[in-house]
């Protein structure tokens, strides 16, 4: 007697197949009759290869790859890796490009997940990359830049229950009492400035989570090429040198300006931010073992230094509320959230930067893959517009890195090239 189960495994399992199968032939109405009719849980549009990690948006961009003896005709390694560099293709390369598009596009249509990963390790967009296929690159970022900002919208909204809405008042008077500022649940960090959640086993406690409350309660250390939180989390390194040096040449270009630095780390920027002579210089540092290493460094008695120590969210409202004014400042916190770095430059820095000013950040949000870091400087440029702001680029060639991460719990950058932002108000 036939196993019914055994028999919905195998049913499935050739579904799975048959999706796959018209997706890397690029014969996108077989493609969209399958997946409109397919009944499984889950979004069909994502169904998995268990043999290679391959979804839907894998396989189609994957059959781009010119076969092999296509390779020996033309002189070619087989296998070549193009590393996102533009390909000449035959016309009928061109031809299963074009097929490929289209299928492309309905898949992301059907809501395709942009950055799911294979078993190797990629995501649809970094196999377009690595085989030359710009265009479908470019469909594969723009795809996470409109995933990214619909979540961004979203972040922080909750619908609340009629419990919850009955509670409000009850919390706004608990918080109004002697709630500590600034003081909320936290949550995980995704990929952001100088750090990324980590992803791999850490050493130590098991997947600890990077958030800044846990980072401001870590016990740091200090080495002279590195600076590790308790997981053993690179918050700085000495690599980073050659950009925080032209940072602060870019934001402080003559002596005599009056520059507001936010998270100290290393103190690889304000040691920088120094030689330039400001006129005034304000650090504001979060982490109390960074604020003593500080001090017995000396920096408090340095020419025009301040330090403010505690949280930016809680220090630059006073600030403002002073009315100190800066002609430069500089935002490279540790282990805080997309939505903290919103808050920062569409809230704060208007009231705190000159008219003729400009700011600038570490660049670090989804380093450790090209395409997550190509979707954020999209995202980041919409946000920056938005918020009143031009933003230029300077692209800074990036060292080999290869023994830089001995000891650390895991690379926060695995790309060949630094975009270092320049902002100022619009005209």
């Amino acid at each position: 007697m036939a196993d019914p189960v055994t028999d919905l495994e195998i049913d499935v399992d050739l579904d799975i197949q048959e999706i796959l199968l018209a997706a890397s032939q690029h014969d996108t109405p077989k493609l969209r009759q399958l997946i409109r009719s397919n009944v499984t849980s889950g979004n069909p549009a994502n169904v998995k290869d268990p043999e290679t990690g391959y979804s839907p948006l894998h396989a189609a961009i994957a059959a781009c790859e010119p076969d092999d003896d296509e390779h020996v005709k033309k002189g070619e390694p087989n296998g070549v890796q193009t590393n996102g560099e533009p390909q000449q293709h035959t016309s009928e390369q061109e031809s299963t490009i074009q097929s490929a598009v289209l299928t492309v596009k309905f898949l992301l249509q059907e809501g395709a997940i942009w950055n799911d990963l294979d078993l190797n390790d990629e995501t649809p967009g970094c196999i377009a990359r690595r085989l030359g296929l710009t265009e479908l690159y470019e469909m594969a970022v723009d795809a996470g830049v409109r995933a990214e900002l619909l979540l961004n919208r979203l972040e922080g909204y909750e619908q609340l229950s009629d419990e919850e809405i009955e509670d409000e008042d009850e919390k706004q008077e608990q918080q109004e009492v002697g709630d500590a500022p600034g003081a909320t649940e936290e949550e995980p960090i995704p990929q952001l400035v100088d750090a990324a959640t980590a992803t791999t086993a850490p050493t130590g406690d098991a997947n600890p989570n990077v958030t800044n409350s846990r980072y401001l309660t870590s016990d740091l250390t200090f080495q002279q090429d590195r600076l590790l939180d308790q997981d053993q989390n690179g918050v700085m390194m000495a690599w980073e040198s050659e950009i925080m040096a032209k940072s602060a040449k870019q934001l402080l270009p003559t002596s005599g300006l009056r520059v507001l630095n936010v998270g100290h780390g290393m103190g690889i920027v304000d040691g920088f931010f120094q030689e330039q002579s400001p006129s005034s210089h304000h650090i504001i540092e979060a982490h109390p073992g960074v604020v003593a290493e500080m001090k017995r460094k000396g920096w408090h008695e340095k020419p025009g230094v301040q330090i403010h120590e505690g949280r930016w969210q809680d220090i630059l409202p006073n600030l403002v509320t002073q009315g100190e004014m800066f002609d430069a400042i500089y935002y490279d916190t540790f282990a805080e959230s997309y939505a903290d770095f919103r808050e920062f430059f569409t809230e704060q820095v208007i009231g705190l930067l000159e008219q003729e000013g400009k700011w600038s950040f570490f660049n670090g949000m989804g380093a450790d893959r090209q395409i997550s870091y190509d979707v954020y400087q999209k995202v980041v440029e919409i946000d920056i517009f938005e918020a009143g702001f031009d933003v230029e680029w300077e692209a800074i060639t990036v060292p080999t890195l290869e023994g830089e991460w001995n000891g650390v719990r895991r690379p926060y950058w695995r790309i060949d090239e630094y975009r270092l932002p320049l902002c100022k108000y619009m005209d």
